[in-house]
């Protein structure tokens, strides 16, 4: 199971956001390339940057960060964060990013997301379902929609998705245990790639995920806060 340690980039800086509200928001570096260069040295095979200015914005106002980080580090990296149109996906994987998540334009604009699939391919372009209650959020958390997640999640098969990022917004950063109802769902009615997020606090959290054989977990908060270390994330996984 792969371990993806999540960069979330606002101004600038490393944050966390508490259940993607961005009034709680609390800074963990105003270097970001210093911890990604930190987690490729503790052994990241990849890393999760999420742009969350761009969620609400178009302008690409992490791009030095974004830069930086893919220039300097050696392991491959995947963002998502605002990516609502062709030119932001090319621009991302022009900078050499390997995969770019869509998250509101999939749910919105299916045709777009089957030409992004078309022309990129299901290896450079994943899906990031945010859910609250079984229901899916867009426009960066801010709007719950009434369409059932595990219903879009088929669709998106149909559409030749294989990978995607499973988001439970009321578990996100409360550092209380992933849905594990939901990945277990996932994982039994799906045959798409999951990578969770959302709520892995302990080493029993990632060794029930493996245990599931989900594909990733990406864990954010639980680092940044020292519950969690890299290292024992990785040996409890062996």
């Amino acid at each position: 199971m792969l371990i993806l340690p999540a960069i979330d980039l606002k101004d600038n800086k490393c944050v966390r956001l508490t259940q993607g509200d961005f009034n709680r928001v609390k800074e963990y570096s105003a270097k970001p390339l210093a911890v990604a260069l930190k987690w490729q040295e503790e052994g990241a095979g990849y890393l999760h940057l999420v742009d969350l200015d761009g969620a609400r914005s178009e302008a690409l106002l992490n791009r030095p960060s974004i830069e930086a980080i893919v220039e300097n580090i050696k392991i491959p990296v995947q963002i998502g964060g605002g990516i609502r149109d062709e030119k932001k996906v090319k621009a991302f994987l022009d900078l050499g990013v390997a995969r770019v998540i869509l998250g509101t334009v999939a749910v919105r604009n299916r045709a777009l997301l089957e030409r992004l699939l078309a022309d990129f391919g299901s290896d450079k372009i994943i899906v990031s379902i945010d859910a609250k209650n079984g229901k899916v959020a867009t426009e960066g958390w801010a709007q719950v929609s009434q369409i059932d997640a595990l219903d879009l999640c088929h669709e998106l098969e149909k559409s030749g998705v294989k990978t995607i990022v499973y988001t439970d917004i009321a578990k996100d950063g409360m550092l209380q245990g992933p849905n594990f109802k939901m990945y277990e769902e996932l994982m039994e009615k799906t045959d798409l790639a999951l990578i969770a997020s959302g709520g892995v606090t302990s080493l029993e959290d990632v060794k029930r995920l493996k245990s599931m054989q989900v594909y990733g977990a990406i864990i954010g908060k639980a680092f940044y806060d020292q519950k969690l270390s890299f290292k024992e994330v990785v040996a409890c996984l062996r």
